[in-house]
């Protein structure tokens, strides 16, 4: 496919080619359309509805707004945003509340978006045929002439003068810029959801609340957001090996929540019944993050976005934000220096690095204050000197 600046603005770019339809891709394809530049997003998806994608994110004032503001969304990201998402209430075991308040006035400076929503607002945003679904990388190398080829796993071909890496944790684009790999932290985190709970679990929606809920004891959490779907997760620190070598079918409900019932035995009646009731769709997943200072060499041609590029524990609420401000300073500097895509890639990168390692400090000592033995007080201490600091 051949991406360049419509005649009418009288530029030309490369083609370009963003690989992975997450929240960073769509943003940079959205902004730089919004300036006339095409661009190919190629996304390993047959469709937006293929898979789950997660629950509520909190987006910040100078990053994910930020970037949405560039991208002419912002409007439709407030009138979208969830009443009362930014509560927080934090407890342990025994379901002792230790914090629960919310912003004044029901919603402070991180309105909470379904991430789903989110999604489906960028997609709606670009023209027909920007993303090309069921278009799974499965190698790409350079040509001498500095062309990018890319080979999907369909048969399928495409190239292209500026390759954008959005494609994930375990990213295919990454080992062009970078031998460095995803690490477990130690979590494990098995994703738990309780459809219409305001409904059908009207108690366990008020022990939830409207907003972010911790639950912590011994290394262990029971949390995630509330409202009239509850959007959890029971994570643990394991072994990495644990989920296969417990012997328990997570595909198999009544045995996942068996299982989980067992490591949570001594919680209280209320958060086991999170998991007792929860819907029949348990989804282990393993913690991963890229070293934190993550970077790499200038290589001409080609970048990373988000997760591909720093990929972080989710304790902080950074990495969705991250990620969005990474495509909004990428468009920019790419709009910028039109003439000179390395000078583009260089500002970029000089940008993201530090920016990115902050993150993920931040990320990491989010799963430290939560996952220890003395949990939840850490973590009270931390909010109740930072009143207005609700992460998702």
């Amino acid at each position: 496919m051949v991406n360049r600046m419509t005649e009418a603005s009288g530029r030309s770019f490369p083609r370009i080619a963003i690989v992975g339809a997450g929240l960073s891709g769509l943003v940079l394809a959205r902004i730089l359309h919004r300036h006339g530049v095409a661009s190919t997003v190629y996304e390993a998806d047959a469709g937006p509805d293929a898979r789950r994608q997660g629950g509520l994110l909190d987006l910040h004032v100078g990053s994910g707004q930020q970037a949405l503001h560039d991208a002419g969304l912002y409007e439709q990201f407030r009138a979208n945003t969830q009443p009362q998402g930014e509560s927080l209430r934090v407890m342990d075991k025994a379901g002792t509340v230790f914090i629960d308040r919310s912003p004044e006035g029901g919603e402070g400076l991180r309105p909470e978006i379904d991430r789903t929503v989110l999604r489906n607002l960028l997609l709606a945003s670009l023209p027909a045929g920007t993303v090309a679904w069921r278009h799974k990388l499965s190698a790409v190398e350079r040509a001498d002439d500095g062309v990018f080829h890319l080979a999907f796993a369909d048969a399928s071909s495409a190239s292209a003068e500026l390759l954008v890496g959005a494609d994930g944790a375990w990213s295919r684009v990454r080992p062009l810029l970078s031998r460095a790999v995803p690490e477990y932290v130690g979590i494990t985190y098995l994703e738990l959801e309780l459809t219409d709970a305001a409904t059908r679990h009207p108690e366990l929606a008020r022990l939830v609340g409207t907003g972010s809920l911790f639950a912590l004891s011994d290394n262990k959490n029971i949390g995630g957001h509330g409202g009239g779907h509850l959007h959890l997760g029971a994570a643990l620190r394991v072994p990495e090996d644990w989920i296969r070598s417990c012997g328990v079918d997570w595909t198999d409900p009544v045995a996942a929540r068996a299982a989980l019932l067992v490591e949570f035995a001594d919680w209280s009646v209320g958060l086991q019944d999170l998991i007792r009731h929860c819907d029949d769709r348990i989804t282990p997943r393993l913690i991963h993050a890229l070293p934190t200072g993550h970077s790499w060499s200038r290589v001409p041609g080609v970048t990373l976005l988000g997760d591909a590029a720093h990929l972080m524990s989710p304790f902080a609420g950074e990495g969705a934000n991250a990620a969005m401000l990474d495509a909004a300073v990428l468009a920019r500097f790419l709009l910028e220096h039109e003439h000179d895509v390395e000078t583009a890639l260089t500002r970029y990168e000089t940008d993201m690095f530090p920016r990115a390692a902050e993150a993920a400090r931040e990320s990491a000592l989010g799963l430290d204050l939560i996952f220890n033995a003395d949990a939840p007080r850490d973590l009270v201490r931390f909010f109740n000197s930072m009143p207005e600091q609700v992460p998702s």
